[in-house]
């Protein structure tokens, strides 16, 4: 087959995948964000996943927020974002959106590949309708699909697209093959061929939710020590001696991933009569951490007698991870609330945020200019590993008997940590 790829959706996970297939396949990139296809014209790329020579590299790619301009591509892979709503269940909004979009230009023969993260079923049960019903064709005679589950790791300039294994799948045990192959054309570290699109979503979703649980369990060992005044880090390393030991620490876990994805996992379990233990209890002990340190920030005050209403408190960080601009459904969040609701003043600091993403999201205005910082803060809470804040020289910003609580284990002279 003579691939000329559409990449539907442009963020952390789309971007790198049409910067690669444009590498060797015409690409075209469709974004609906007219301000985002005229950065990547520029070769600039806000998340900053991609560097200008990165993008110069792509001598295929063209970058487009027309959907005419889709019409002459034969596969497209789907990438945009599938986040949950305020009662943690799944928003297939933006997946549904895109999947009509796909119908509108979706000729016979062609293949639709989705990467974004779902519940196993979702593909075929809530996509594929939407494609056949927008083109009136059908799926497996007139077209088919593939699921091929992204592995982006925002901020990581180690683990690229092209050097983490992929997973593929597909309709029909041929359609897999060509999903597979096309896959391998750009992806070093190589592929695994999953028997069904089913079994690939189930994959992806179990990875996160993995990941989740055992941040979980890290999360409530730190609570139990603090009671024992014992620092959870001490304990781990002793703990990673024996070989067989898994080195997760603890910390808030937000994001588009660890954060999300449990959520899509138990929302089947639930729609077909079992109401997962393990999994939901992991996802609500993190849903707390962020409440949790802010507490402990608290009670580490008025111990050296801090009078808390109107203190000025510092938050370092405000995205999800360190060295990433992204904000999405980023924990921090829960620790300036909490600190609000016991009065306190605060002022958030992060040179990688978008201080009108962050103001549009959060309602906060956001310090992106360590020289806008007070001159005395009474408490201190590293949120985020930002390289960056290794250079900030704390001492000058402290009030006398400041209170420095790490969350990411940053520093060595913090006062706590978790």
């Amino acid at each position: 087959m003579n691939h000329k790829i559409a990449v539907v959706g442009l963020g952390y996970v789309g971007l790198p995948l049409a910067v690669e297939f444009g590498k060797h396949f015409s690409t075209t990139g469709f974004d609906i964000n007219t301000d985002r296809i005229h950065e990547l014209r520029s070769y600039k790329d806000r998340t900053r996943e991609m560097s200008p020579d990165e993008l110069k590299s792509s001598t295929n790619l063209v970058y487009t927020s027309e959907i005419d301009d889709l019409k002459e591509c034969n596969t497209y892979i789907v990438t945009v974002p599938t986040p949950i709503d305020k009662f943690n269940r799944p928003d297939l909004t933006l997946l549904k959106k895109a999947s009509e979009t796909v119908g509108k230009v979706i000729s016979r023969g062609d293949i639709v590949i989705y990467e974004s993260t779902v519940y196993p079923g979702a593909t075929e049960e809530d996509c594929v309708p939407v494609i056949e019903q927008t083109s009136g064709m059908r799926y497996n005679v007139d077209f088919f699909c593939g699921y091929s589950p992204e592995r982006i790791n925002p901020g990581d300039r180690e683990h690229r697209v092209v050097n983490i294994k992929k997973v593929t799948s597909g309709s029909t045990a041929e359609i897999a093959q060509v999903v597979d192959n096309l896959y391998r054309t750009i992806i070093q570290a190589g592929t695994h061929l999953a028997p069904s699109i089913r079994v690939a979503e189930a994959a992806k979703v179990i990875e996160n939710a993995q990941r989740d649980i055992n941040i979980a369990f890290i999360n409530e060992l730190a609570m139990i020590f603090a009671r024992m005044d014992i620092r959870t880090r001490d304990v781990l390393d002793a703990a990673r001696t024996k070989w067989n030991f898994l080195g997760f620490e603890p910390g808030l876990v937000g994001g588009h991933c660890i954060g999300v994805d449990p959520y899509y996992l138990t929302h089947k379990a639930e729609s077909l009569g079992y109401i997962p233990q393990i999994i939901l209890a992991g996802r609500r002990l993190n849903d707390g951490m962020g409440r949790y340190v802010a507490t402990q920030l608290i009670k580490m005050m008025v111990k050296k007698s801090h009078r808390i209403t109107d203190t000025n408190i510092l938050v370092l960080g405000i995205t999800f991870k360190e060295n990433c601009p992204d904000i999405r459904n980023s924990k921090v969040i829960d620790i300036i609330r909490q600190l609000d609701d016991f009065g306190c003043n605060y002022d958030v600091y992060d040179p990688f945020a978008d201080p009108y993403e962050v103001k549009k999201e959060y309602g906060i205005d956001l310090i992106t200019d360590e020289n806008n910082l007070r001159s005395s803060y009474e408490g201190i809470m590293i949120a985020v590993a930002h390289a960056e804040f290794r250079n900030l020289n704390l001492n000058k910003i402290k009030a006398p008997d400041c209170v420095i609580y790490d969350v990411k284990n940053f520093i060595t002279d913090a006062d706590e940590y978790l």
